[in-house]
């Protein structure tokens, strides 16, 4: 069972987020209610972020699982999935940090363990700096802490112009990135998969959900930047975890976890970028024991 709750996001913003439950008859005992729709539960909260372009319903089989003993809650942030599309200018990394406070506080999910892909693993982190009563725990899944630069940002304008738009079909969309995209290096249907569920039907075809120059805007707020000091500030413990082919090297992912005041370290073999969407199950036993101790230690 999935139920959407509309949060309120900095600016007023409308951001959906979606809280996941096994069934109606095992859902955990409900708590007060919360701002919007039936009476929330009062089960230890864990805030699901996705990456970039990504949306909350790649969190799906993560939820699930999580929410046979814990209350799992993934957010569509701003200009992606369902939330409302901010004004250009409001693609900031502080609107993005707001965002998942308000989320946490408004869903009364504090203190929660905060579970981040890409982007949304640098707005979690970020958010466990400045708000450390918030948040009990962190999972970092393939995000660098390094600054990227102006070739990283201009090969992504570049991408987004090979997109052949629109797209036909769905089955078009998932042999376009998992098979013909020039950034794949070998067949990948998960991959096809993930861009599958960030489409929809339009009068002329198949297109993105979000707006591409708003998600280069987004991006263009963290990859001229490091992210160390942030990192350096988070005091709650917090899992690193990357996919062996993933963008995160194995060097850097240690030194983020030596940075850490309480960081470890997680690897998931086979998986690219897209951990979580690659190897359902291997990210789940790479998470799990660490999300265990948090919210039942």
């Amino acid at each position: 069972m999935v139920r959407r709750i509309d949060v309120t996001g900095a600016g007023g913003l409308r951001l959906a987020a979606w809280e996941f439950a096994d069934s109606p008859e095992n859902a955990p005992p409900t708590g007060p209610p919360g701002p919007t729709g039936p009476p929330g539960p009062s089960a230890p909260g864990v805030l699901l972020l996705h990456g970039l372009m990504g949306r909350a319903s790649h969190w799906a089989p993560t939820a699930r699982w999580l929410s046979g003993r814990h209350r799992a809650v993934a957010l569509d942030q701003r200009g992606h999935g369902r939330s409302d599309k901010a004004p250009q200018e409001e693609y900031t990394r502080e609107a993005y940090v707001e965002d998942a406070e308000a989320a946490l506080e408004q869903l009364g999910l504090a203190p929660a363990v905060l579970v981040g892909h890409a982007m949304g693993a640098l707005t979690a982190w970020q958010l466990a700096a400045k708000r450390p009563d918030l948040v009990r725990g962190l999972v970092i899944c393939d995000m660098r802490a390094s600054a990227l630069g102006a070739a990283s940002q201009r090969e992504w304008e570049h991408w987004f112009k090979a997109w052949p738009m629109p797209f036909a079909t769905l089955a078009d969309v998932r042999k376009w990135f998992g098979e013909d995209d020039p950034w794949v290096e070998r067949p990948s249907p998960s991959r096809g998969e993930f861009y599958a569920e960030v489409m929809h039907e339009t009068a002329d075809g198949w297109r993105p959900v979000f707006e591409p120059e708003q998600m280069l805007k987004s991006r263009e707020t963290w990859v001229y930047d490091a992210h160390w000091e942030e990192l350096a500030q988070v005091r709650c413990p917090a899992l690193v975890v990357r996919g062996l082919d993933g963008e995160l090297g194995r060097a850097e992912s240690q030194e983020m976890v030596r940075v850490l005041p309480h960081g470890r370290y997680a690897e998931v073999a086979d998986a690219g970028h897209l951990v979580h969407y690659d190897r359902p199950q291997a990210w789940r036993t790479a998470i799990e024991p660490f999300l265990d101790g948090v919210l039942t230690g």
